[in-house]
């Protein structure tokens, strides 16, 4: 509703204020509508039943083509002007109107329907009725359940009373900060980012909380990061836009030379004939000529393609069928197919230069398994190459059977750290002691003895988890304690303080006292961290766990260390921390002080390592496009240590690159001289201060450079950003890839936006232009159907083109034999079915059917894809040889016919030399011509190419002999004039042995100038021209000697949260699911992967 005032207030003159502050009361709508504030509808279809006629057809007349059409169709309803009936210009249009308003309505209602589920999703709404999402207004309070999706922002407590006012900041893209203030019943609370739900998040590990709606519908956060949707057009729709520019300037100057023609002609010879041809009175020769030029826009229309953008959308639509009835491309561990969500962007997918991808959820699965650890300087866990015996099987996984509250789905082969635990080892028990206690995990008990972990970061889970099958089980907890199984005793452990997590500690730590009364304090974090605050006394130690992680394949690391507390130093801390926890100014630092105070001086225990799994077939998906020149950036909101891990484990990074790391004001300039002295490079960079106005082209040169860049700590917008700034200054096709909502802006900006269904909701998917479940279907998109849509676009405009300017030449040359007067060459019926039934459905059949090699070949010689990144099979280049190649056949298309019925009689002796009979030669010399060309074209052929060729040629010879035929000549004289004219000449022998050397005229030149282009130009796909490919076996994976480093995916508040009682509101039993373990997938049972290309698959059939 406020956005919608907003609009008629701006519609009417008046200037919309701009924000400075929200002010709103919970459950007072009429005082919150008064500010005009934007509701939470959001329009996800561009027409209504009432706006799709006159929008539909206002958007298509902005065509230049389809608006000079209609100027046509006019011009020919004058007598003066007009030598060709208004129906061949009508007819074609009315066609092509309809059948693109029919294909963007199906694109409107589809795209209407994949958005109505979150859309009209209910809710509760306090004091009223269940209400749609759609309907709530900012102050409305609203109830949110577990696992709910929330499509608002709102600020949400278990507790909000029912009234209150609420002022705070107005809408804006800050994704971490938020401030506010709530007066409740005259007191004020502050209110803060942890105090905020945004639109897009599902909440978690609590039953419902009641929330007050702040900002709705394109006010939210994600929204104002979402970025501006923009209709995203391909290159060769650009080119084709300044082709048909050039194309209605070449008219002009055709028609011009014509006009001219006429005028001269009607000086020197015109008086000759107006004995039986009498002018109309007042037309003189300067007349005569200005309405032969508008008569010759009509009849030279062909030249202008009108049938042109229907077939594109056409083959466009194919394409895209293909892309969703592809088979390798759908996953069915989830039932998801590929989905190709737009139809106009498909060949463009066959240009690709840069990949922007996302990391978590997209690279990987987000599914973490405990790898290996490191106890009191023994390392345990098998390197991956000491996972198999020397039979070449996997070695046994560990039987934790004796373990009756284990994860049966855990995975271990070390037996000798099971021993070591059972044997009482107190290293290795206060090791896994630690991993149970020291953490924000909630757990869930459906029955007795069936735990399932709720984990607010996967590395967390993991490691809990693995804590429990080595035998000490988190089994429940409160605000004030901690319950363990440990060894099959539980053990309850008293909860005193939880120091928690940020991205400057990089650590977390819990203080607790045991039921003998011991106090305890149990840290985990990063290495470095870990290793500046350990006693002086386990220095040694600290060097054989060193040694141990530098060996380590890059996996995601943690250290852990513990430290005993004093009673009387610990009650003197508590009582500061309460002081600190409680001042309003100065508060963070406080609490800094006193963290760093108490975690000094700790006992390391060990490490540990944590693998987060990559999605099958990464690494070998990453390798082909790079094969294919695409290059591949990472845009990640993560930390660097964690997209390092990710780079090595999918062989992005090598060990052979030289890391460049920007970080703060560095002067990149600096940077340009040492990357081109040496290659190859790896450039991270923090994206905060690099995309200033200043630095943007220094970050841009510098990246191009390196053959790897990660992108670290980069928010939603600035990934956006990122793409932008290629788009600008590189000119090269843009691809993002990503599977949550912080992926939306990116996908909006990138030339084509594909989304993964992953784990993160759907955002990403409905705001993407190609979807599908996995990252590994990215190189089959590209490689094959990308490259395939290109290939089959370039072949129709190169082929459409020919075809419509040789059919428009032949009338340019008959211009100069029949005094310029506006005839045209052809019957008028031949003229309108031409492009719509005799040459539309072969051209169809090469658009759609088409391949130059099948998709095995096409993952064996990924550098097939070159071609499309450069432009080489369509451009303004081959657009002027394709009007080279029309004038040279115009020219034998007519002369040819002409020069054979000049003074031709027929065997009997009667003539055939007439107007009639000279047409009727020419268009059959015309569309026999252009099929076999067609043919030559064509490099895969299906019954379907054969159906379309021999059936438009047979189609045109039984129209024609039914139209010139005596009954139709009875039944409309006017319309058919030309009786008996097919009977009469295609008889004869010399008329077909006419259109024999036509076509051989035509076509031979053709097919020797593509011989000797061969031998001396060859392009990519002549070079690869070798024997088929066998399917070769993929090479093993390669094990980094990298340094493992820290990459923790924890973020703070959780703390605050597991000390409070807000998550004790438990679910009934039969509702609950377990959002952190997948039971049906192999990669959740720490399965080991297997990848494999598609090059091993046993080859089908061609067809896409």
């Amino acid at each position: 509703m406020g956005s919608v005032a907003s609009y008629f207030g701006q519609l009417c003159g008046g200037e919309e204020k701009k924000e400075e502050e929200r002010h709103l009361r919970a459950n007072d709508r009429p005082f919150n509508l008064s500010y005009n504030y934007a509701n939470n509808a959001i329009k996800t279809s561009k027409y209504n039943i009432f706006s799709f006629l006159p929008c539909n057809l206002f958007e298509q007349f902005r065509r230049l083509a389809n608006a000079y059409f209609l100027f046509l169709m006019l011009l020919q309803l004058i007598p003066q002007v007009s030598s060709l009936s208004w129906f061949t210009t009508a007819v074609p249009l009315i066609l092509v109107l309809s059948m693109t308003a029919v294909k963007d309505a199906s694109d409107d209602i589809v795209s209407r329907n994949c958005n109505l589920k979150n859309k009209y999703l209910n809710n509760s709404v306090l004091g009223q009725k269940t209400e749609k999402w759609k309907n709530v207004q900012v102050g409305d309070i609203i109830k949110l359940e577990n696992n709910q999706f929330v499509t608002v922002t709102c600020t949400a407590d278990a507790n909000l009373s029912l009234s209150g006012e609420v002022r705070c900041e107005p809408p804006n893209n800050r994704l971490d900060k938020f401030k506010g203030t709530l007066t409740l019943d005259g007191q004020t609370y502050s209110l803060d980012n942890d105090k905020v739900l945004l639109r897009g998040c599902t909440l978690r590990n609590t039953e419902w909380c009641f929330g007050v709606v702040v900002f709705g519908g394109p006010d939210t956060k994600l929204m104002q990061n979402s970025g501006k949707t923009t209709f995203k057009r391909t290159s060769i729709d650009h080119l084709m836009n300044v082709l048909v520019l050039c194309i209605f300037g070449f008219l002009a100057s055709m028609c011009t030379v014509l006009a001219i023609g006429n005028g001269i002609w009607e000086v020197r010879e015109g008086s000759v004939f107006t004995v039986f041809l009498p002018r109309d009175e007042g037309v003189n020769a300067a007349l005569s000529s200005f309405l032969s030029f508008w008569s010759y826009v009509i009849i030279l229309n062909t030249v202008v393609p009108i049938s042109l953008y229907v077939s594109v959308e056409i083959i466009r639509l194919g394409n895209s069928f293909y892309i969703d009835w592809d088979r390798k491309m759908y996953y069915p561990k989830n039932d998801t197919p590929a989905q190709a969500r737009t139809t106009t962007l498909n060949e463009e997918l066959g240009q690709i230069k840069y990949i922007f991808s996302d990391k978590t959820g997209t690279l990987t699965q987000n599914i973490m398994t405990f790898n290996r650890c490191s106890i009191n300087g023994k390392a345990y866990g098998e390197q991956l190459w000491e996972l198999f015996d020397f039979s070449g099987q996997r070695t046994e996984r560990v039987d934790f059977s004796w373990n009756r509250l284990a994860d049966p789905k855990f995975m271990f082969h070390d037996y000798s750290l099971v021993e070591t635990v059972r044997e009482g080892n107190l290293e290795a028990q206060a090791f896994f002691r630690l991993l149970a206690l020291c953490h924000t995990v909630m757990p869930e008990e459906k029955k007795e003895g069936e735990l399932y972990y709720q984990a607010q970061s996967p590395d967390e889970g993991a490691l809990v988890t693995a804590a429990r099958n080595f035998g000490f089980v988190f089994r429940s907890r409160t605000p004030e304690t901690i319950t363990a199984v440990e060894m099959d005793r539980s053990v309850t452990y008293e909860l005193l303080a939880v120091l928690d997590f940020n991205n400057v500690r990089k650590r977390m730590s819990v203080i607790v006292r045991s039921p003998e009364g011991k106090v305890t304090l149990f840290c985990k974090g990063a290495d470095t961290i870990i290793f500046e605050r350990l006693h002086p006394s386990c220095n040694k130690l600290k060097e054989i766990t060193i040694g141990h992680l530098n060996v380590s394949d890059g996996l995601r690391t943690l250290a852990l260390a513990y430290k005993d507390l004093d009673e009387r130093y610990l009650e003197d801390w508590k009582q500061r921390h309460h002081e600190a926890s409680t001042a309003m100014e100065g508060r963070e630092e406080r609490l800094d002080e006193l963290y760093e105070e108490i975690e000094k001086d700790l006992l390391l225990l060990g490490a540990t390592a944590v693998e987060d799994k990559l999605q099958d077939g990464v690494p070998q998906t990453i390798e082909q496009l790079a094969k294919a020149d695409i290059k591949i950036w990472v845009l990640t909101g993560d930390k660097q240590e964690t997209a390092e891990n990710i780079g090595y484990s999918c062989n992005m990074l090598r060990e052979e690159m030289r890391d460049i790391f920007v970080r703060g004001m560095v002067a990149l300039g600096g940077l340009l001289t040492s990357v081109r002295s040496c290659t190859p490079f790896l450039l991270y960079c923090s994206q905060a201060f690099a995309l200033e106005k200043n630095l943007q082209m220094e970050l841009l040169r510098t990246a191009c450079m390196c053959q790897t860049v990660i992108c670290c700590r980069v928010t939603p917008l600035q990934k956006a950003q990122v793409v932008q700034l290629v788009k600008k200054y590189k000119q090269a096709v843009t691809l993002a890839i990503g599977d949550g909502a912080n992926d939306v802006s990116m996908i909006k900006a990138a030339h084509i936006g594909v989304g993964i269904s992953g784990q993160e909701g759907m955002q990403a998917v409905l705001s993407s232009d190609y979807s599908f479940a996995q990252f590994r279907y990215l190189q089959r998109l590209l490689l094959v159907h990308g490259r395939w849509s290109y290939l089959r676009m370039c072949k129709f405009l190169r082929y459409f083109f020919y075809k419509n300017f040789t059919f428009t030449f032949v009338h340019f040359w008959y211009a100069f034999f029949c005094g310029f007067s506006a005839q045209t060459v052809y019957d008028e019926w031949f003229i309108t079915l031409y492009n719509l039934v005799y040459t539309a459905l072969p051209v169809l059949g090469l658009s759609l059917f088409d391949q130059d090699v099948n998709d095995r070949w096409s993952f064996q010689y990924p550098q097939l894809y070159t071609p499309g990144q450069l432009n080489l099979y369509f451009s303004k280049k081959a657009f002027v040889r394709c009007m080279l190649h029309s004038c040279y056949s115009s020219l034998i298309l007519f002369f040819i016919p002409w020069a054979a019925i000049y003074d031709t009689v027929r065997d009997d002796g009667k003539d055939i030399a007439d107007y009639q009979s000279f047409a009727l030669l020419a268009q059959t010399c015309l569309l026999v011509v252009m099929n076999v060309q067609l043919c030559l074209d064509t490099d895969y052929w299906t019954a379907v190419n054969q159906f379309f060729v021999w059936g438009s040629l047979a189609a045109y010879f039984a129209v024609t002999f039914t139209m010139y035929s005596n009954g139709m000549f009875l039944i409309f004289t006017s319309s058919f004039p030309f009786i008996g004219t097919a009977r009469n000449s295609l008889n004869q022998p010399n008329v077909w042995l006419t259109i024999f050397l036509t076509s051989l005229l035509c076509i031979l030149p053709v097919v020797a100038f593509r011989f000797i282009l061969i031998q001396l130009r060859p392009t990519i796909n002549d070079k690869e021209a070798l024997p088929a490919p066998t399917p070769r076996r993929p090479p093993a994976r390669r094990i980094s000697t990298r340094r493992s480093g820290y990459a923790f995916s924890h973020s703070q508040g959780y703390g605050d949260l597991v000390t409070s009682r807000k998550f004790l509101q438990r679910l009934p039993l039969w509702s609950r699911q377990a959002p952190f373990t997948q039971t049906d997938s192999p990669l959740a049972q720490n399965q080991p992967q297997h990848y494999r290309t598609i090059a091993e698959e046993p080859e089908e059939s061609q067809s896409p």
